[in-house]
Order: C-alpha cells, then structure tokens, then sequence
C-alpha cells in the first residue's frame, strides 16, 4: 500500500496535468502543426528566408510540446499499471515511486512551457537598466543589475550583447540597453520591468552607513516588421555621437552612434555597437519599435488592473523587487513575495525561483 502523502502527492499532480491539459489545448496544437506543415510543402516557402525559418521553429517547438505531453500521459499510464502490481509484487512499488519522481519533473517543466505561451514569448529580448537618483551609488547597483542578468544569460547558455553603454563617472553605470537571444529570453524576463530596490552599507561611504539605491529596468521583446506600429518621422528626434564604453570592452568604437527619442512618449534608445550609422539607426528604431509595442501592452495591463481593483502593487514601473545586503540578507518580490535569504546567488544569475513565481503569479491575474 502506498503511504497517505504519496497518494495526496499523485492525487495533486493529477490535478494539475488536468488543468495542463486544459492550458495545452490539444485540438488547437493539432491544427496548427499541420497548417504549418502544409506551408512548408509551398514550393516557395523558402522564398523568404527570415519568414521560412520563423514557421519551422514554430513547427519544432509544437511538436515538441507534443511530444512531451504524449509522454506526460504515457507515465500517469505507467504509475497506474505499477500500483495496480504494487499490491502484490514489493518490487513494483519501487518501481512506482520512480515514475512518480519522473511525473513530478515534467509535470513541472511542461507547466513553465505552458506558462511561456504569449504573442512573443519566445523572441529574445532588450533590456534596459537606468540608475535612480543617488549618484556612484545608484549607478554602481546599476553595474550589479547588469551582471545579474549577465550571469542569469550565461547560465541559461543565452547571448547577451551590449547595444548601449554609457558608464558612470567614478564607477558604474548611468544607463545600459542589453540584447539577450535565446529560447523564451523575453517570455522569461517580460515581468523583470520595474524598480529594484537595493539596502547595504555603501562601499563609497567612509561612515560604513547604510543607504538605499534604486534602479529600473525595462524589458521588451525584440518584434519582427510585421507589426504594425506607425512612427511618424515628425515625432522624432535624432543625434548622432561618438561611441563610448568602459575602456573599449563593452562595445566597438566608432563615430556612428545614434540615439532617437520619440517626442510624444519621450521613450530614448540608443545603438552604438554596429559599425555604421545606417546599421545602428536601424537597431534603434526596431528597439523603438519594440518600445512602443510595449507601452501599449502596459497601457492595457494597467486598464485591466483598475478594473480589478488594487493597482498598486502590480502596476509597472513601480518597485518590484528588494535585495537586502544589511543588517540581515534577503531578496524578496512584492507582487509575487517570492523570498530567498541567499542574496548572493541571486546577484549571481540565480533567478529562476523569482522567474517562475512571476510568471505563475501573472498566469492567475490574466485567468480572473
């Protein structure tokens, strides 16, 4: 017999992969593979090379939510005929208990992909920080920001590339816009916008005095020219710079750095990192693009939060995060209250705790 907690533990986990189930949609998966598949027989479907490849990493990835959901079903199918035997044969229920564990991860790990299932979620995405008001202090956390996610990048076997870096006049950073490329980068981070909040005794203060630092960051998916976003040539202004970084590490040095900002919004970005004018001018504008894209997105974010009542905690752009160095150690998420006391690893790239909590966090307002 299987003991009380094992069968409350499987009674859970089958509960969940019904509400998966539900999340997955198989009929609507099913149709669209095979209206993608039917695209890729067109004789000239590798015509547009950039259009070609979006379908077929589409088509890859559905197919492998099939398959891990087939395999899904196939191990509950598998616990069942192993408690069945259990009853009789010791061996089985050993047998069972590793199905079980197995069962356990997917169910996890096919849940986060069901969680990654927006309009854009698996573009790769920019990230933008920009240090508070505090001078050194503000712009070092800044720095530490920057390598978090840098850390978080590498862990993830991600590329990060600078596209803007404007440092800090003794130390740190006064703004930084990153690309991050990968599977899922943006449908990951999308919910990492907002103030960060930092407490610790200042490296920069002889008094050894507590201070509090404060940064934001702003995360928008890389879009493709599909969308339809009008940008009218009157509304923006445009300079161009000599390219700047931390001694030459950060980005190529060139005298064709531009930086646009879009009037109405005043939303500024910036690309320093191509190697010509016309190249950096075009990075801008599909970072403005993708700017703008995102605004709306907020605007329609906050409209429904409204309706729903208490806007405060979840509205964007407000403090989202606190990292506590001193007096005690702890990283806590006031939308999620997600909390760890390993503030180390977390400025060290470890966010997949906060990830996951957001994004299940976000799941449930979106259903109410």
């Amino acid at each position: 017999m299987l003991d009380y907690e094992v069968k409350v533990k499987i009674d859970e986990l089958k509960e969940k992969f019904e509400n998966l189930k539900n999340l997955f949609n198989i009929e609507k998966t099913t149709a669209r593979i095979s209206e993608l598949e039917n695209k890729m027989t067109d004789p000239d479907f590798w015509n547009d090379q950039k259009k070609a490849e979006k379908i077929s990493r589409e088509l890859q990835h559905l197919k492998h939510e099939m398959e891990e959901f087939n395999n899904l079903s196939s191990l509950f199918d598998d616990l069942a005929v192993a408690i069945e035997f259990g009853e009789e044969d010791p061996s089985m229920k050993e047998q069972a208990m590793e199905i079980l564990g197995e069962i356990e991860k997917k169910v996890k790990d096919f849940e986060l992909a069901m969680l990654l299932s927006g309009k854009y979620d698996s573009n790769n995405v920019y990230l933008t920080i920009h240090p508070g008001a505090g001078g050194t202090e503000s712009q070092d956390w800044a720095d530490m920001l920057l390598r978090m996610y840098t850390r978080w990048a590498e862990k993830n076997n991600y590329k990060l590339e600078i596209i803007d870096y404007l440092p800090g006049d003794e130390a740190g950073i006064k703004s930084v816009t990153v690309k991050i490329s990968g599977p899922f980068a943006y449908g990951k981070l999308k919910y990492e916008s907002g103030v960060h909040r930092l407490v610790r005794v200042s490296p920069f203060d002889a008094a050894n005095r507590r201070h509090t630092s404060f940064a934001s960051v702003s995360v928008t998916p890389e879009i493709d020219e599909e969308i339809d976003i009008e940008i009218r040539p009157d509304d923006l202004k445009i300079d161009t710079y000599r390219a700047g970084g931390a001694g030459g590490q950060h980005v190529n040095k060139t005298d064709s750095a531009v930086r646009i900002t879009h009037l109405p919004t005043g939303i500024v970005v910036a690309c320093q990192n191509e190697r010509s004018q016309h190249q950096n001018k075009a990075t801008a504008m599909q970072i403005l693009k993708a700017r703008l894209y995102e605004l709306e997105m907020q605007k329609k974010m906050e409209e429904k939060m409204k309706l729903m009542g208490d806007v405060k905690d979840i509205s964007w752009g407000n403090q989202i995060r606190s990292y506590v160095l001193y007096p005690y150690k702890m990283v806590k998420d006031h939308r999620t209250n997600y909390e760890t006391s390993n503030s180390d690893a977390v400025l060290d790239g470890e966010l997949d705790g906060f990830i996951e909590a957001e994004l299940l966090y976000f799941a449930q307002l979106n259903k109410e």
